[in-house]
């Protein structure tokens, strides 16, 4: 059974996400303030967290950055509950978390992404959010898409291009202020998006100097401010 725990200060949000996920593989957690949900976490070690951006007494980016300082809580999905504001998405894309949702929460987007992070929980390698455009090709055809999160096994990736299981793919892309990074991967993950298609992707071959680059920018992402 997978544990899922929601940080959020506002009691009609709790319910509403709690009911949302009400499922019988789930065991689900809650927490009304961020301190509490560091504290649920360390005790129970769950699987994936879900957490206002806004909490009181330690706002979840706080949370988030706080968590994958410590070797032995950073090993969890985590997903941010905001709004759409520019100021707030920047947070929840430079804090360490895996993903966020704006509100009003739709359902379906929510089980979309927690069914996707919960089953590459396993993976042991840390992985933050990312927005870069993807020059990609699939043998002579190119394509472009647009990366989600990044780790130094792999990523993340959305476009429209129909590729299946196991087929091989070229990328380039720049990691923000810093270099760009040019790799061969394995398509290992398909999850329909509407129009779109997200892949997870598997990095073959990745040289030291790209993964040094990778790793300085997990590293960015997952300090404290």
């Amino acid at each position: 059974m997978k544990k899922i725990l929601i940080a959020d200060g506002l009691d009609p949000f709790i319910r509403e996400e709690k009911t949302i996920l009400d499922r019988d593989d789930f065991e689900i957690f809650t927490a009304k303030s961020g301190l509490d949900a560091l504290e649920v976490h360390l005790a129970n070690k769950m699987d994936l967290i879900l957490a206002d951006l806004n909490i009181p007494d330690m706002p979840g980016d706080e949370l988030a950055m706080e968590i994958r300082k410590k070797p032995s809580l950073k090993h969890v999905s985590i997903i941010m509950i905001t709004s759409l504001k520019k100021a707030d998405l920047e947070r929840c894309v430079t804090c360490g978390a895996n993903d966020y949702i704006t509100r009003p929460i739709d359902s379906r987007k929510l089980l979309e992404k927690v069914a996707w992070l919960i089953d590459v929980r396993e993976r042991r390698d840390l992985r933050v959010l990312i927005k870069a455009r993807v020059v990609g090709a699939f043998g002579r055809e190119p394509f472009f898409g647009t990366t989600h999160n990044i780790s130094v096994s792999g990523l993340l990736l959305e476009t429209e291009k129909i590729l299946a299981r196991g087929d091989e793919i070229s990328s380039s892309f720049f990691i923000p202020d810093l270099e760009r990074i040019s790799a061969r991967g394995l398509v290992v993950r398909i999850a329909r998006q509407e129009r779109l298609f997200r892949y997870g992707i598997r990095f073959l071959d990745l040289s030291e100097r790209d993964k040094a680059i990778i790793d300085e920018y997990i590293s960015r992402c997952a300090a404290t401010s």
